[in-house]
Formats: structure tokens, sequence, C-alpha cells
């Protein structure tokens, strides 16, 4: 009985031994894991440190991408608004060298023969342009208008017999399909300025209420600046009223044909080049 009791004392002490080794080593195992995670959330940490500097870099990156493509694009619209001198007279961008050389395009070679540089060229294109526009086909007497360009300015020229009865400087009735087109150039294109200027032949002229012959170039002048104001809408900012009198004739006046060309109202279109360009282009 003696022996018994001692042998099951022994064998509780062996259990308790074992258990408590399984223990420790459990714990052992424990830390070794604990350390495990920690290190693993350090190099997660570093990772993420790693990739916040690299997006940081790529968003670089891109922004300078993004500067650069719009580098270029001011660079591009740069050159094609590089602006070229023609002669002493007016300076054309690479944009509107392609809308002119377009215009230019549907003029016939016979034509063409005669324009050798880009200032013939610049005053080809927007001639044909103007013309276009104002389209005189269907008026009775298309033939009594005149479209060049000099210096700068777009000038239409027409003889007075479209516009005035003889001796008046009040507008003739049959003056609207003009001045109506005339309207609708200056109203579409808000960069253009207008100059209306009256020419009259070497005749002298005295009535009650006509002093001289510039009293009457000023007179159908503002006649006309005030047709195309009141009836047709132009805004009056955009009109200038002038008289040449008899002193800047196209011809002599010994004969009636050349007193009859003298005799005139000029339209100066004042526009910026490249705009006008612009409106000519919607046409097409």
């Amino acid at each position: 009985m003696k022996k018994t009791s001692i042998a099951l004392f022994a064998l509780v002490i062996l259990s308790s031994c074992v258990s408590k080794k399984k223990f420790v080593a459990l714990e052992q195992e424990k830390g070794e894991i604990t350390s495990e995670l920690q290190k693993t959330q350090v190099e997660k940490e570093e990772l993420e440190a790693k990739f916040a500097k690299i997006e940081a870099r790529v968003n670089e990156y891109n922004s300078k991408i993004n500067n650069l493509t719009n580098e270029v694009g001011v660079l591009t619209e740069e050159n094609q608004t590089k602006f070229d001198a023609v002669g002493n007279k007016a300076v054309i961008s690479e944009k509107a060298k392609v809308g002119m050389r377009e215009t230019l395009s549907r003029v016939s070679p016979e034509v063409m023969k005669y324009v050798t540089t880009l200032e013939d060229s610049m005053n080809m294109a927007l001639s044909l342009n103007l013309k276009r526009f104002v389209d005189t086909t269907d008026l009775d007497e298309s033939d009594d208008i005149a479209i060049s360009i000099e210096e700068t300015v777009v000038m239409i020229s027409i003889s007075d017999k479209m516009l005035f009865n003889s001796g008046s400087y009040r507008v003739s009735k049959k003056a609207d399909k003009i001045l109506q087109k005339l309207a609708d150039v200056i109203n579409s294109e808000p960069s253009l300025d207008v100059m209306i200027e009256g020419h009259t032949d070497s005749r002298t002229i005295s009535t009650d209420k006509v002093a001289d012959n510039w009293d009457l170039s000023v007179l159908r002048a503002t006649s006309v600046v005030r047709k195309l104001q009141k009836d047709f809408g132009v805004a009056p900012e955009k009109l200038i009223a002038s008289g040449r009198s008899s002193y800047k004739p196209v011809t002599d006046n010994d004969t009636s044909e050349g007193r009859s060309r003298n005799r005139r109202t000029r339209i100066l279109i004042l526009p910026n080049i490249d705009k006008f360009f612009a409106l000519m282009a919607q046409q097409n």
C-alpha cells in the first residue's frame, strides 16, 4: 500500500513537470510570434512610407508632364500666331497664312501669276474674302463698288450714285442693300472699327445748307454713319465720320467720267488682321 502511494505521488510530480515545460515552450513561442508581429508591423510602416514617397514622385512627374504638355500647347499656339512682317504695311501670323492659302487655292492660275509676294497674297485674299462676304452680285450697279487694301486698312469705295441723289447728302433708299451687307460685316466682329469717308469732285458747291465741298463730304459721311447706326444697328462707338472734300481724287476732274469716279464714299474697315481672317474663315 505504501509502495502504491509513492508511485502515485511520483506520477503526479512527473505530470506537473511535463505541463510546466509545455507552458514555458508556449510562452517562448508566443514571444517569438509577438516579436515577429512587431517586426512585420515595422516593415509594413516602412513600406507604407516608401509607397507614399513613390506616390508623391509619381504625382510630381505627372504634374511636370502636364506642365510640359501645356507648354507645348502654348508654344504651338505661339508658333501659329507668330507674326511675320508684310513689307511696311502689316503683320500676319502662321494661322492667318493658312486661311490665306485656303482662300487663294480657289483663285484661277491666270490671276495668281500676278501674285508674287506675301503682301500681294494678303491683299488678294482679303479683297476676295471681303468681296465674297459683301456679295454685290445681287446689286444692280455692283461695278460701282471697288474693294482693296491700303496699308492695314480694307477699303470699300462706293460710287455716290449708289448712295445719294445728285447734289444731296441724304442717303437714298437704293443704298439699303449695300449698307445692310456692310452692317452685317461690322456687327459680326467686335474687333472692327469703321471710318466713313466722304469725297467730292472739284466742282464747287454752295447752298443754304451746304457751304462748300468740305461741308458736303462730311455731311455725306455723317448721313451714312447715322443710317448704319439707326437703321442697321451698328454700335456708334465703332463708327467714324470724316470728309476729304475734293483733295483726294482717284483720277483727274477734267471729264464727267473722272468727276463721277471722284464722287465716292469710302468705307474703311480697320481690323485686327488675324481676327479679320478668322471672321472670313467662318464664311467658308
